[in-house]
């Protein structure tokens, strides 16, 4: 047993650290690849790059519970910082994702109940809702756009047409909705899916409602229950009173 779960650990470390290259690769030259349409460019961060960037924590996801998460997620954190300082901002996205999805692990740890996280999902779509449409986030996209675009994730279309971009919140609670769904052995695949497949229609949403951008954490949230409504509600009707 302990050689066959230190066999798969290697391959997924190996698969992490394959397409952590890929995606470096792909960030350095985006702005000299092809040039597509705009709707094609949706239909890639969608259907490629969203997944792959969010691969990156399916493959990194055996260390949810290790010691140590608050560390991992201070020291990405600061080399977030540093690397924007640097102007390596290829590098600065990285580390906000390791270190958003180590906080988030961390601030698993906290959760007792699933309950507890099921309450979480069901009220920061509305938090996340006012907060782009009435709230702090409307008044940073309208008028910060560099400290936006300091506390986001960016997903750059091909050929340099521009980028979309996901805040570090909704990367926090995804990787926490993950995490989630193995710690109470729920469906942690179909959860992944569900969530990266949320993120690319609300992208799309976007650009049809021709907006400049929409609450993520409410399609995300959706992309966490949906998949395990059922086992959420056996798990909820069989706690105590």
């Amino acid at each position: 047993m302990v050689g066959g779960a230190a066999a798969v650990l290697g391959r997924r470390g190996a698969a992490l650290a394959a397409l952590a290259a890929l995606l470096a690769a792909y960030y350095a030259l985006d702005s000299d690849l092809w040039q597509a349409s705009l709707w094609w460019d949706i239909a890639w961060l969608a259907l490629a790059l969203v997944p792959a960037v969010f691969g990156l924590i399916w493959l990194a996801l055996p260390l949810w519970r290790r010691p140590g998460l608050v560390l991992a997620a201070i020291g990405f954190g600061a080399l977030a910082a540093i690397f924007h300082l640097a102007s390596l901002e290829v590098a600065a996205n990285f580390s906000k994702l390791a270190a958003m999805t180590f906080a988030a692990w961390w601030f698993l740890t906290f959760f007792e109940a699933l309950a507890w996280v099921v309450l979480v999902a069901c009220i920061i779509p509305f938090v996340d809702a006012y907060s782009v449409w009435r709230g702090p986030t409307k008044h940073i996209v309208e008028n910060r756009q560099d400290l936006f675009s300091t506390l986001s994730i960016a997903f750059p279309a091909p050929g340099g047409g521009g980028a979309a971009h996901l805040g570090l919140p909704d990367v926090l609670f995804f990787a926490l909705f993950l995490a989630t769904a193995v710690r109470f052995r729920l469906r942690p695949f179909s959860t992944w899916l569900g969530m990266t497949a949320s993120i690319g229609a609300t992208m799309a949403l976007a650009v049809g409602f021709d907006v400049g951008g929409l609450p993520a954490l409410p399609l995300i949230s959706a992309g966490f229950l949906i998949p395990n409504a059922d086992l959420l509600l056996r798990r909820l009707r069989r706690r105590p009173r």
